[in-house]
């Protein structure tokens, strides 16, 4: 039988639904359990399917910070992790930073406002942002690069928070505020240049 040319196609059988996995996992210190497909970045679960949006997407490639969470205390780029490898892990994301400072380090909320960690009230009071897209990625890093302990002077913080990128250029004041939480100090500011002595024509 010679097949008919204008007939149309036998429909392509679906591909079978992929299983999506079941993951328990802690969130700014709430407990949740997801179903998630095994290709979730843990970026897009925390935006997605927590509605956590303080932490941003902004290159996926693991190249600008912006996505910096901390995951059971350590700095993780969270467009690079899938979710399923975090499983009963213990995330902090910006919303939670607060939650993290102990009492006696936390500052007093005015009325009305949120209590802040202290590196978040140091942002504030260096003026450590602009456009602010990357400040969420920049102080869960700073946070991040407390908990390491590695940092023993300005250059030392300025190295370890390379990793996140502003694209506004608020790197002196977002280096002060993570000195004076990390550091307990103020970083020097470097050496400005003389002003060029104007030359006079002999007479």
């Amino acid at each position: 039988m010679i097949p008919d040319p204008d007939a149309l196609p036998a429909p392509a059988a679906a591909p079978p639904a992929m299983q999506r996995l079941a993951i328990h996992l802690t969130v700014n210190g709430a407990e949740h359990t997801l179903h998630i497909e095994p290709w979730v970045s843990l970026l897009d679960l925390l935006r997605e399917h927590l509605h956590l949006t303080g932490t941003k997407k902004g290159c996926d490639h693991g190249q600008c910070g912006a996505c910096t969470v901390l995951v059971d205390g350590e700095r993780v780029l969270s467009c690079l992790t899938l979710g399923v490898m975090r499983a009963g892990c213990a995330v902090t994301t910006v919303e939670g930073l607060a939650a993290l400072a102990p009492p006696a380090d936390s500052t007093p909320p005015a009325p009305g406002t949120l209590a802040l960690h202290p590196i978040q009230a140091a942002f504030v009071q260096h003026d450590a942002l602009q456009c602010g897209y990357c400040t969420p990625g920049q102080l869960c890093s700073a946070v991040g690069l407390m908990n390491e302990g590695q940092a023993r002077s300005a250059d030392d913080v300025r190295e370890l928070m390379s990793g996140n990128l502003c694209r506004c250029g608020a790197y002196p004041q977002i280096a002060a505020a993570v000195c004076q939480v990390a550091l307990g100090v103020s970083p020097t500011p470097a050496p400005t240049r003389p002003a060029a002595t104007a030359r006079t024509a002999a007479a």
